[in-house]
């Protein structure tokens, strides 16, 4: 095989790894242990497959003594397969995966200690020779990095210990694997970056450096064996000293060859980056009461330190490296390079500055925009170098010859100012789309960025209709306070001209907004505005425009006594029906909905403990279909179409193994049907539609455990969902550990039309649901709150009835250290770690799962769906936890 030949094969592994966390990056909202893989796919995958790679040829260049092809081929087998076990072992929890694919990580390292070493033995004595040794010593260091790592993960340590390992962990893989590589590798790719000499200060200053860094790496890894923070402090700011001695030597060489390509700027930023991570882990192990609390903060130190220093250090020497080991002849290299470099400035720009803006305090759309185009500077180096290999492939034929203008020892002074010019122009257009994605940000959730409106205040010429001007003013003061205008209905003789004093006395913003746009604007806690509505002739509607703000009943009405009413169509149409004063017609039910209200005292909840399982394995269930006006919110009701009276229907528990014998008894004014999915059988018969008065019986035996969803399939099965026609089947997994307190959640949509009414066609076909609600009552269980006691065992299932909206279940201030989707445990007592935690299960219509949980004292604990439109239509609740 040629030398091209091997280069291009080793290194598409490391393009392999970073598309595979560009992949990840950009679905990791679906990926689970998402957190991880965006760390792991690039340091363990790329990087540590390009040290291998490149320390191996620059051991080459250095002693001017290769070693044998196969030797690095069979390191990057046995690392690529060490790397992938690691991975899989970690996402389907098997211990002894990932620790056989950790000992296989760290056995490339020591074969790569190993290798140079007895490399560096047959080789004659060279000026840089000596520099080799910083790959021996790199090589060393993963090896307790990597044990670190395994140890978390096998021996699932309490959380004080596992921050140790944690902290041990990061400085031996990246302050000492990655960091002391890429300092021995600068001493002489940096200088032939910028095509500069090295002198005897640069190499005499280098080699203080590695020592250093070596030492230093050590030292800080010594503190979480002893349990001494300061010691790590201390090995830290010995690293950081050999970083600057690193630094100086970089800035000296830049003076004499300033940096113009990509590799250059590349390079340049993520030594940077390198610098402010180790100091920022200095600071934050410092400044932190535990190593226990240190941890949350160093893992935001992730991205500073996977995309700022190791990524773009790899970016940027894979850009000039490249170019060099493709081969081809000068012309084909010159013309790879021309293409590794194109629009270097604007790439540097958006990577370095859209990283810059994530890590900042600043409003999350603004932080998701940002990152994107970080990562779109990072994915365009991927396809550049996919260019750059055909070109290479294909020789010179048919591309330009690439300008590419030669060093000089006295450069022409137009052309080098014509070049900054150029590269100015290219950072001003990377700026300009840094400073459009922030401004798209902010447009996009003006009010996380603390930005409100300022709306134009004035009379609306609607108001008055036809009605003379009396010539009288009536001013009212109007409070916002507790999601409420007080007053909420305003009398105003028609004629007259209305002037409101708005005052904002609540703790959150507020506004008004009227028919015909007159708005207060956004007022800030505190603020009040003047709206000056002049002369009022007919009815007008008032809401808070703040989001969620009209759902949740802050409305006001003027009424304009003498003149006319408000006819129905004047209402603007913001989705939320209901809201304004109903015409002649029936009580549309949203219009009587006050979400913040609480229910008589006679009210009592959907009782959602889970049932018993019953004696024997065979339950006989009978299921009668009626027609039940329910209360769904206070004084808010619809009617149901129920399976055993109630909406949703009775929770069946069982077993692996155990029959059910279903009889469906339709008592209902119209055809109905049921489909049992705990249940595997051919549904012709057994899921038909009966009518009135009919019976069915549907059998079916329970042979895979979870918690399933029953509903009726009589087209249109989402009317029927919605109307009520579900219900939950537990079956308990197998070895199922007893808990104090066991419950079942059924989310569902209610699509509510007239008040007592069935749901509303149309408003089920937009999908625009009025409320969503835990076990069919809107926040039932804020009012009627489940009690447990501090330090008991808590298990709830959840189900996601739909018909059409997804739930992602979360109790706030409560940690899961147990969740089970949809028939398979995705975390379990902690997971591998026996620390890891989760916040949500999320479900897709129809799919379920429970969570387990401990409250670590008392307090309220309020449970919803942290889809939080959907929270705030009626998917609440609380724990109430006591001593």
């Amino acid at each position: 095989m040629t030398r091209a030949g091997h280069h291009l094969r080793a290194n598409a592994l490391v393009l392999a790894w970073l598309v595979a966390a560009a992949v990840a990056a950009v679905a990791h909202r679906w990926l689970p242990e998402a957190g991880w893989l965006l760390v792991h796919l690039p340091l363990l995958g790329a990087v540590t497959t390009a040290i291998l790679v490149w320390s191996q040829h620059f051991a080459d260049t250095l002693l001017r003594h290769p070693a044998p092809r196969r030797a690095l081929a069979r390191r990057l087998g046995l690392h690529t397969a060490g790397a992938l076990a690691v991975v899989v072992g970690h996402l389907a929890s098997l211990t002894p995966v990932l620790v056989a694919g950790g000992l296989a990580v760290a056995a490339a390292g020591v074969a790569q200690a190993v290798g140079i070493t007895r490399q560096r033995r047959g080789a004659l004595p060279s000026r840089f020779g000596h520099l080799a040794g910083a790959y021996v010593a790199a090589g060393l260091l993963l090896v307790p990095g990597v044990a670190c790592g395994v140890a978390m993960a096998a021996s699932a340590p309490a959380p004080e210990p596992y921050a140790r390992w944690y902290v041990a962990h990061v400085v031996l893989t990246l302050v000492g694997w990655v960091g002391v590589t890429v300092a021995g590798t600068l001493v002489v790719l940096w200088p032939t970056i910028l095509h500069a000499r090295i002198d005897d200060v640069a190499e005499r200053s280098a080699a203080r450096a590695l020592v250093l860094l070596v030492a230093g790496t050590l030292v800080a890894a010594a503190g979480p064996a002893t349990g001494l923070r300061a010691v790590t402090v201390l090995g830290l700011l010995v690293v950081l000293g050999g970083i600057a001695l690193v630094s100086r030597v970089l800035v000296r060489q830049a003076r004499t060859a300033p940096p113009v390509t990509f590799a250059a700027g590349s390079v340049a930023a993520a030594v940077v980056w390198w610098a402010a991570s180790v100091a920022t882990l200095g600071v934050v192990v410092a400044v932190a009461p535990t190593w226990h609390d240190a941890v949350p903060h160093l893992s935001a130190l992730a991205p500073a330190t996977v995309a700022g220093f190791a990524a773009q250090v790899l970016v940027g020497a894979l850009s000039y490296l490249l170019p060099v080991v493709l081969g081809g002849g000068p012309a084909v290299s010159r013309t790879v390079a021309a293409e590794l470099d194109r629009s270097a400035v604007v790439r540097v720009v958006l990577l370095n500055g859209g990283l810059l803006l994530f890590l900042l305090p600043s409003p999350s759309l603004v932080r998701v925009v940002t990152s994107m185009l970080a990562l779109a500077a990072g994915v365009w180096f991927l396809v550049l170098v996919a260019r750059a290999v055909r070109i290479a492939r294909r020789g010179t034929q048919g591309a330009p010859a690439p300008v590419v203008p030669a060093r000089a020892n006295e450069p022409d002074p137009v052309a080098v100012g014509i070049a900054r010019a150029r590269r100015r122009g290219a950072g001003s257009v990377a700026v300009g789309a840094l400073l459009v994605a922030v401004v798209l940000g902010l447009a996009g959730d003006p009010t996380a960025a603390g930005l409100t409106q300022v709306a134009a205040v004035g009379g609306s010429a609607a108001a008055a209709g036809d009605i003379a001007a009396t010539g009288g003013t009536t001013t009212v003061t109007v409070e916002a306070q507790d999601m409420r205008f007080v007053p909420d209905v305003i009398e105003v003789p028609a004629g007259d001209r209305l002037v409101l004093e708005v005052v904002n006395v609540d703790d959150t913003v507020h506004d008004l907004v009227l028919d015909g746009g007159v708005t207060s604007g956004r007022l800030v806690p505190g603020a009040r505005a003047t709206v000056d509505l002049g002369v009022v002739g007919r009815d007008l509607a008032g809401w808070c425009s703040v989001a969620g703000h009209r759902l949740m009943g802050m409305t006001l009405a003027v009424v304009a006594t003498g003149g006319a009413a408000l006819a129905q169509d004047a209402v603007p149409d913001d989705g939320h029906t209901g809201h304004a004063p109903a015409g002649a017609g029936a009580t549309p039910a949203a219009g009587l909905l006050d979400l913040l209200a609480a229910p008589d005292d006679g009210f009592v909840a959907h009782d959602p403990k889970l049932p018993p399982v019953g004696q024997g394995t065979t339950h006989h269930v009978r299921l009668e279909v009626t027609e039940q006006v329910q209360e769904v919110a206070p004084g808010v009701t619809r009617t149901a179409w129920t399976f055993g009276g109630t909406a949703p229907g009775p929770v069946l528990h069982g077993r692996v193994g155990d029959t059910f014998v279903v009889t469906l008894v339709n008592d209902g004014s119209l055809g109905h049907s049921i489909d049992f999915h705990a249940g595997a059988l051919a549904p012709d018969d057994v899921m038909r539609t009966i009518e009135p008065g009919e019976t069915l019986t549907y059998t079916f035996t329970a042979t895979r455990s979870g918690i399933w969803m029953y509903h009726c399939s009589t087209m249109p099965m989402s009317l029927h969902i919605a109307n009520g026609m579900v219900g939950a089947v537990v079956i308990d997994p197998p070895g199922l550990p007893p808990v104090d307190h066991e419950y079942v959640l059924v989310q569902s949509e209610l699509y509510l039309g007239e008040q007592g009414g069935a749901a509303d066609e149309s408003a089920l076909t937009a999908q625009q649901p009025t409320l969503l609600t835990f076990n069919g009552y809107a926040n039932q269980y804020r009012d009627r709150p489940l009690e447990v006691r501090a330090g008991e065992r808590v298990r709830v299932w959840v189900l996601d009835a739909g018909p059409n909206r997804s739930s992602s279940f979360h109790v706030v201030g409560g940690q899961f250290d147990t969740v089970y989707r949809e028939g398979d445990w995705t975390l379990r007592d902690g997971g591998s770690t026996g620390t890891g935690g989760a916040q949500v299960l999320a479900l897709q219509p129809a799919e379920g799962g429970f969570v387990e949980l401990t409250f670590p004292e008392a307090g309220t604990y309020p449970f919803v769906t942290h889809v939080m439109g959907d929270a705030e239509r009626g998917a609440l609740g609380r724990f109430d936890v006591t001593g």
